[in-house]
Parts: structure tokens; sequence; C-alpha cells
């Protein structure tokens, strides 16, 4: 296979990935997330229904898509299995966070999304360690050791998902394992924080175009754009660039593994502070300021100056994967009612994603070993869309909320009856935003 097809393959993923993400919170919504989201991870059975019959797609397709991959022989298998890996993958991450946030205040969103995002992370630590584990099975029933690889996650996936059936409740006004005063405790708690996740709603076309019209679907996706088409970068390549420093595929793999875990931390300390402060803003901002600082050095550093470049890879990780977390808190914190808030974050991740078509081809064999044109654009996606993005999105939001509590938007609301204000939702101007 040569390169070209290798990176095509890659591409082919993000392309059913990013295109079906925006559609999976409302089917989240409408098929409850019990069903939802163990149902895309694998097949499961003992349950009889329309809806989950149709979701079936999504329970084979992961875990059993995954396996197949570990069977291909050409390009050809490799492209649609990469495909079809895309169309089941797209509802976890969108699904996962939209879930949260209709659970959790808004104060309480960034931690809980960075511990779900942060075992992306771990899982990044773990998988060189899996993969260099693995690798070592090379030959066995006359598998190369990359087909294990594919072979035993797809297993493992297919396992967990079976198991989360039982794990994964409801929205809270569903839920079954809350007794009725608990269920009624969740609501009130919800309801004191405005959000319109305490109320049943029907799903209407205006959900979505209100928050397509939104400019802050826009200015979210931009700023998510800037984490993820670099992040997409790293993660592909990561072991790669390890390698050209030198070390051997193994160690490589091995090597892999402590960027990861400092990203991990300082993902969930970013979580936990953005809570505190509700300046989710300025803490994309901070951390985008260390990944571009470590993609500078891996850009700059001369070529045999791998502890540099290794370094680089920490500050990359870390200047990284806080701010895809608390980007998607900041987006759900600021989008009310529970469709248009679904339909936002799927276009925001969708978005973001559908950059990781960029992300797979700007690695090219012919640049090694410094990789120059590929930190370049990495570089550029951080400075320009995470740093300037957030820069501007935190201004903008700061206006929005002097005006609001100036009264300058009270007209909105004028000879509007208490439940025609409450379907504004974050339109409302009593809705302060998350800067």
């Amino acid at each position: 296979m040569t390169n070209g097809q290798y990176n095509a393959a890659l591409s082919l993923f993000f392309v059913s990935y990013a295109g079906f993400e925006p559609l999976t919170n409302v089917l989240l919504k409408r098929l409850r997330p019990s069903i939802f989201i163990p149902a895309i991870m694998v097949s499961y059975s003992g349950v009889a229904s329309t809806q989950v019959m149709l979701m079936h797609i999504y329970q084979v397709l992961w875990g059993i898509v995954m396996c197949f991959m570990g069977f291909v022989h050409n390009f050809s298998g490799l492209a649609a299995a990469r495909f079809f890996l895309g169309v089941a993958e797209a509802g976890l991450f969108p699904g996962v966070n939209y879930y949260l946030s209709c659970w959790y205040k808004r104060s309480e969103l960034g931690i809980r999304a960075a511990v779900f995002f942060s075992a992306a992370a771990l899982a990044g630590s773990f998988g060189g360690l899996l993969a260099a584990a693995i690798a070592l099975m090379d030959g066995i029933g006359g598998k190369k050791g990359w087909a294990w690889i594919f072979i035993l996650e797809g297993l493992a996936t297919v396992l967990i998902g079976g198991v989360s059936y039982w794990m994964v409740h409801d929205f809270p006004d569903e839920a079954k394992f809350l007794s009725d005063d608990d269920r009624l405790r969740v609501l009130r708690r919800l309801k004191s924080d405005g959000q319109s996740s305490a109320e049943h709603e029907e799903f209407k076309m205006s959900y979505f175009w209100a928050s397509v019209k939104d400019w802050k679907t826009w200015a979210f996706a931009v700023v998510y754009m800037g984490c993820d088409g670099a992040l997409y970068s790293f993660s592909l390549f990561l072991p790669t660039i390890v390698q050209e420093l030198g070390y051997a595929s193994t160690k490589a793999n091995l090597l892999s593994v402590p960027p990861y875990a400092a990203a991990a931390v300082l993902t969930i300390l970013i979580g936990w502070l953005a809570d505190r402060t509700n300046q989710r803003g300025w803490c994309n901002i901070g951390v985008s300021l260390i990944g571009i600082t470590g993609f500078s050095m891996l850009l700059g550093a001369p070529t045999k100056s791998t502890g540099i470049k290794y370094a680089g890879t920490f500050l990359g990780a870390m200047g990284i994967y806080p701010c895809v977390a608390n980007t998607i808190s900041w987006a759900a914190n600021n989008s009310e009612g529970v469709y248009k808030r679904g339909v936002t974050l799927g276009f925001v991740i969708g978005w973001g994603n559908l950059n990781g078509i960029v992300s797979s081809n700007i690695y090219q064999a012919k640049d090694k070993p410094n990789y120059r044109p590929g930190h370049a654009v990495v570089l550029a996606y951080m400075v320009v869309f995470l740093l300037g993005g957030s820069l501007f999105t935190h201004f903008m939001l700061i206006s929005e909320n002097k005006k609001r509590l100036a009264g300058k938007k009270d007209h909105l609301i004028a000879g509007k009856t208490d439940s025609e204000i409450e379907l504004m939702g974050d339109k409302k101007p009593s809705f302060i935003y998350t800067v």
C-alpha cells in the first residue's frame, strides 16, 4: 500500500465520522441513552423494539468492523472498514458530552467532560503499551502483529459495550434508577440553573434551525477545529514522530506513553479550574499557548536535537487535550434547550472532526525526519483557530452579557408568556453566558 493510499484510508474515516455526528444527538434523545450508547458500541440480544432493531446497524459496525480491520488484505477492504467505522463511532463523543450536559449544572460539566475525555488521552497512553505488547503476537494464526491489535481491541469493545447496557441510565426525567424524590431533586437543580434539560421537549425543526442560525455554533466550531485538527495530527503520527527521533518501532510506542499521561492529568486539572472560575475562555487561551510553544519547538529544533523535540511532544499534548474537553463544555454551557444543544454539539464536533481529513495528509514520508510542513500546519491551526477563535468568542460573550445585564435585551421578551420566554433558551435576556 502506498503512502497516498494509507492517508486516503485515514481520511475516509473522518468523512463518515463528521457527516453523521449532527444526527446522532437527535437519535440519542429520541431513542434514550440506555439504548443508544451501548448500541453504537456492540451488538447485544434480548431487546425487542423497532427502534433498537434499527440501531443494530451501529451495534455490529463498531465492535465487529474494528475486528474485521484485522482481516483486510488490500486498500479497498481497509477503505471500506474505515468508512463504516466512522459511521458507527460518530455517536459516542458528541453523545456522551450531550448526555452529561443534560444531567449536570453548567458549573459542574467541565470536570466531568474532562474526566471522560482524559480517558482518550489515557487510551492513547495505554494504546502505545498495548501496541508494543500485541505486536509480539506477530505470526500467531498467520496474522501480522498489527492485525491482532485491531482484532483484540475490537473484541474488547464488544465486551465493554455489552456490559454498559446495564450501566447507562436515561435522562433525568426518565431515569428508572432514581426514586420519585431523587428525580424531582435532580430536575430542581437543573431548573435552578436555567436549564431546559429539566423539561420534556418534542423535537421540532425549529430547534435545528435555531442552532444553525446561532453565531455561537460556528464560533465554537472554529475553536474546536483548532484543537481537533491538532489532536488528530498528534495522535495519528506521534509514534512516527518519536520513531524519527532514532528509536525502534516498539520503543517509539513506549515513549509515546508519557506525553499522553501528562495531557490526561492537565485535562482534569483544567476541567476543575474552569468549573470553579467559570472562565472557560481564559483556560482555553492559556492552555493553547502551551501547545503553541510545543509545536514551535518541534518546528524549529535542529534535526539531531531529540531532547528538544521530545519535550515539544509533551507540551504539544498538554496544549491540545485540555482544550478539547473545555471547548465542548464551553459550547454546551452556552446553548440552551436539549435539542438545540444536541444539534449544536453535533455541528461543533462534526466540523472539528472533518478537519481530520487535513490532519491525515500533512505528515508525509517525504518530509521526514523533521516533518516541518506538518508541524507548521498544526501550529497555524492552534494560533489562528484555537487561540484566535477563543479570544474572539470570549470577548463576544462578555459583550453580550454586558448588554443583557444592562437591560438592552429586555425588549425581546415584551408581551411573551413565561412558557414562551422559557422556550427562548439561551436567547432569553436572563440567560448569562459562560465566558
